[in-house]
């Protein structure tokens, strides 16, 4: 199991930054077409996708939001952090074995705890695929947690 220890609000400073990484696989783009229901073959079907601009399969745009989530809520500010809301512009297509690293930095302190963050997604290439800012209620507190483990799941 793995601990995740926040900052809250009062630690938060402007520029501190904070990252994470994670590769797109295969089961992963079944798992969130389950999960999502976007059943889009250009995720899907590899002849319907060659056929499109892209060329080739590409990931759903929203798993990289899924990702700026998962950076959000076990980085930076961490566990006790509430979603307020997300802009995104997708600058790239994610492809299915691209590197994804979210990079987050604190642009902006608010009152009332709210917090406004750089949310910057790139692949392995050094390529930015998604640009957005993201505004959060920070934690108050500082905690850790232990993140849960998650069951196996199989696809098929």
């Amino acid at each position: 199991m793995t601990d995740s220890t926040n900052t809250p609000y009062e630690a938060l400073e402007i520029g501190q930054t904070a990252s994470y990484s994670r590769t797109v696989t295969e089961r992963e783009i079944q798992l969130f077409a389950e999960l999502s229901g976007d059943r889009n073959p250009v995720h899907l079907d590899a002849d319907y996708a060659a056929k499109t601009l892209f060329k080739e399969r590409i990931a759903h745009g929203m798993i990289t939001g899924a990702l700026i989530s998962a950076a959000v809520a076990c980085e930076l500010p961490g566990p006790g952090t509430i979603y307020l809301g997300q802009q995104m512009t997708f600058q790239k297509p994610v492809k299915i074995g691209d590197t994804l690293t979210v990079r987050l930095e604190i642009l902006e302190k608010l009152p009332k705890f709210k917090v406004r963050i750089a949310t910057r997604v790139f692949n392995q290439h050094e390529e930015l695929v998604v640009d957005g800012e993201a505004d959060i209620l920070a934690p108050r507190k500082p905690q850790t947690v232990t993140l849960a483990a998650l069951p196996t799941i199989t696809v098929g």
